[in-house]
């Protein structure tokens, strides 16, 4: 006879099996109700860094644009407080050039002057009023002032006629009035060369390639006196 056949076979033990079926689908209920359980808290703590993220990233592309960093809010909440180093940022220059001419006449005799003046304007922003931001889920918000006017320094300053009449002559104050009429000419073409409409343009357009946002960027420009 074979010895092997005299040996007993073993003999699959169903209770066994069942406590570890039973133990195994406990654990895997256990670990997915802890998952379900504690879903809430990691997705709340995944949304609160990826909220802080873009706060720090909105931040980071203030200060390297305008040397500011703004108020930011998120969701509501106070995440930053404004600061700046600097009160106005400067974001373009332009080069204005104007002319004046006095023609006055008494008595047959004619006095003229004529002047040409050349000018820097300066516009951009006044840093002093509200600068904030706000971070939503799917938009980021601007809030800014309008540009302003910021500077007009004038450069250079060009007689170029300067004739007494005969008897009508040219006194310091009417060379004095017509110097002074040079810079209100200068501010009027500024404004009307587009230079505020510009450059707000142009700093939207510096935001956005420095910030290269996932979301909506959304930019409001207020005046002084609008609240958020």
């Amino acid at each position: 006879m074979n010895r092997e056949s005299l040996e007993p076979r073993p003999r699959f033990s169903w209770p066994i099996a069942l406590t570890l079926i039973v133990s195994i689908s406990a654990i895997t209920l256990l670990v997915i109700f802890f998952r379900l359980e504690s879903w809430p808290a990691r997705t709340a703590k995944q949304g609160t860094a990826e909220f802080e993220r873009v706060a720090r990233q909105v931040r980071d592309a203030f200060v390297e644009v305008g040397h500011l960093q703004p108020r930011i809010t998120v969701n509501d909440r106070v995440y930053l407080e404004k600061t700046s180093a600097i009160a106005e940022l400067t974001v373009l220059s332009r080069q204005i050039e104007v002319e004046h001419e006095l023609l006055h006449t008494w008595a047959g005799s004619t006095k003229r002057i004529k002047l040409h003046g050349t000018f820097t304007a300066k516009a951009g922003f006044n840093l002093q009023q509200e600068v904030a931001v706000d971070v939503r889920p799917n938009e980021i918000t601007v809030h800014l002032p309008h540009a302003t006017l910021l500077g007009l320094e004038q450069s250079q300053t060009e007689v170029l006629a300067f004739e007494n009449g005969f008897w009508n002559h040219i006194s310091p104050s009417d060379l004095e009035s017509e110097l002074a009429v040079l810079p209100e000419l200068a501010r009027r073409k500024a404004y009307e060369s587009g230079i505020l409409a510009e450059s707000e343009a142009t700093f939207q357009a510096q935001l956005n390639q420095r910030l290269q946002p996932d979301r909506q960027l959304t930019v409001l420009f207020q005046d002084a006196s609008t609240k958020k």
